[in-house]
């Protein structure tokens, strides 16, 4: 292996092979550095969004019927209240984490990325890291190594305008799908999201903001989705994970840079955070490629406006039933509302778009309480 690269990628996640084949894309030799090895799991609801399939394609990752499940719309209910919509025409797919990152690294391996499983970058050196007990030589550092980011203390750029924590658990049940839809189901203080990834198989993702709530306590409180799953065996171990909302002042200095978790992040509840992600690497090749990572700093805060507008609209019924009681009836009875929000999901909508349908959901919101 070559001992001097373009781009050191520290993180061989979602996130971090997205950020390697965009670079190499963009006719940089890339080499990318993981602790772990393949595959790399990591508890999340695991549905992909059709804004996330169109950008998958242009990583050149291949993922078809066969790897997931085909799902066509959302569903929010809580005791009272349902309200569901479609993607017009688009596709969405839920799959496991571990074919995910398969899949994206067969692209990587492909489009001729270097790999460093197993091997721990210790420091950073100036147009250079230590990893596995050896000097690497590189013009450009990319942190991608999550939400607890080493690579974000050690350049000094953990100070953001916000941070919104939360917890995740994920396990997966033997069950044949009985929805095309992911349901999210809400309780006052947490939500359970059930997502198809194969035919035989859901995966169950519960999200609260306690670190002790566990997929079987939310459960609990739906007895219909609980009698679903009797006599289903899990298919995984209960796996968790933290899902917060922040943004950083700054998301690169000198020649380091971050994307992902480590560079900021929206709530599980958004579904947009792995495609923000893919998103953002994109907009990095581009700066890495015309040495510009203001252009980047730029577009990392543009791309994270909608997510981040709707995960705190959507975060503010957590833990406040008698909001989310009103909005979901109000959505309920103007379903058409809530079509328009989930335009924003999938990338069909804009932030001003965004800002009319919630003026229309808080009038009608207004109008119901009169």
């Amino acid at each position: 292996m070559a001992s001097e690269f373009d781009v050191f990628v520290v993180g061989g996640g979602p996130a971090g092979l997205a950020a390697a084949i965009a670079a190499r894309k963009a006719g940089l030799e890339v080499v990318v550095a993981d602790r772990s090895e393949p595959p790399i799991d990591k508890a999340c609801g695991e549905g992909l969004l059709p804004a996330t399939l169109q950008a998958l394609k242009r990583l050149d990752v291949r993922l078809d019927s066969r790897d997931g499940y085909p799902f066509h719309g959302i569903r929010f209910a809580d005791h009272q209240s349902v309200v569901e919509a479609s993607f017009p025409g688009l596709r969405a797919l839920g799959v496991r984490r571990t074919t995910l990152h398969a899949r994206m690294l067969e692209s990587a391996q492909s489009c001729g990325v270097q790999f460093l499983w197993r091997t721990e970058v210790t420091r950073l050196l100036d147009r250079a890291v230590i990893a596995g007990g050896r000097i690497i030589r590189t013009r450009w550092i990319v942190g991608a190594d999550g939400a607890n980011s080493r690579v974000r203390g050690w350049i000094g750029l953990n100070r953001c305008y916000f941070y919104l924590r939360r917890y995740g658990f994920r396990q997966h049940y033997r069950l044949r799908p009985w929805s095309d839809r992911v349901d999210v189901h809400w309780e006052d203080h947490a939500q359970i999201y059930v997502t198809p990834v194969s035919d035989s198989e859901v995966c169950l993702a519960c999200v609260s903001t306690s670190p002790s709530t566990r997929v079987a306590d939310v459960l609990s409180a739906f007895p219909e989705l609980l009698a679903r799953l009797k006599g289903a065996m899990p298919t995984s171990s209960e796996r968790g994970a933290v899902t917060a909302m922040h943004r950083l002042k700054r998301v690169y200095r000198n020649n380091v840079v971050l994307i992902g978790d480590a560079s900021g992040g929206v709530d599980a509840i958004t579904g947009d955070g792995i495609c923000l992600s893919f998103q953002q690497a994109f907009a990095l090749a581009n700066a890495l490629k015309t040495n510009d990572l203001h252009f980047y700093q730029k577009a990392h805060r543009r791309l994270s406006r909608i997510p981040t507008w709707l995960g705190f609209h959507l975060l503010s019924m957590d833990g406040r039933p008698w909001l989310r009681r009103r909005v979901l009836s109000t959505l309920s009875a103007n379903p058409h509302l809530f079509g328009r929000l989930l335009s924003a999901h999938i990338g069909e909508a804009s932030l001003s778009d965004c800002v009319k349908t919630g003026a229309v959901l808080g009038m009608r919101l207004l109008a119901s309480s009169v």
